[in-house]
């Protein structure tokens, strides 16, 4: 799903990680910077018509949501159809499969793809381990950058009412490793860094961030 990085077997346990999931709302904001996506045809990949779409329907883009996150699912858009298209956690996962050609087939000649994905470097790279998210996507030598991907790089946060409240919730949804990064919480809320990989229809070659 776009929604969340993750989800969890207890539902309760999902709803409680959106609630504290960016509460600043700078990730719609950055999306937008780099569109823009106000008043634009915005197509939504792997959309659910949850809190994304919700989020670009306020910053007043026209939503499109395609479920399924492989590029066949870009087929039901029309060419040349839409100002942007937005991909969030589940796509475009450092590997080709034809999601470049699928997403310039769709944009107009001046369409925007952005794609976010965890960027590691913060607490919550502690709870998740290894993965490719945190080093090799955001290298100059990496899929991304090799194919005129930059890099917009948001720092947030996952926010809580209470350092209490947060060790609860980190211990029921990551057991001993979340006890252990809620020992060394001093404020309620674990930084949270994602990177949004941007690129302008067509273009092609490394670029920096």
């Amino acid at each position: 799903m776009s929604d969340l990085p993750m989800t969890f077997a207890d539902p309760g346990l999902t709803a409680r990680l959106a609630a504290s999931l960016d509460i600043e709302g700078k990730i719609p904001r950055a999306l937008d910077a780099l569109g823009p996506l106000a008043g634009r045809d915005v197509v939504l990949v792997d959309g659910d018509g949850g809190l994304r779409a919700a989020q670009l329907e306020e910053l007043g883009a026209r939503v499109r949501i395609v479920s399924g996150a492989d590029p066949a699912a870009l087929a039901v858009v029309p060419s040349a159809s839409a100002d942007a298209v937005v991909a969030c956690w589940t796509a475009f996962r450092a590997d080709d499969g034809g999601w470049l050609a699928a997403a310039d087939r769709a944009l107009r000649p001046d369409g925007r793809l952005l794609v976010l994905h965890d960027y590691g470097r913060d607490d919550v790279s502690r709870l998740m381990g290894e993965r490719p998210e945190y080093g090799a996507w955001s290298r100059r030598d990496g899929w991304f950058q090799q194919h005129g991907f930059r890099i917009r790089v948001i720092h947030g946060f996952w926010t809580f009412d209470s350092i209490d409240e947060a060790g609860v919730f980190l211990a029921a949804a990551f057991g001993p490793v979340g006890e252990t990064v809620a020992g060394t919480l001093r404020r309620p809320r674990l930084s949270y860094n994602v990177a949004i990989y941007h690129r302008s229809r067509g273009e092609n070659g490394s670029s920096a961030a």
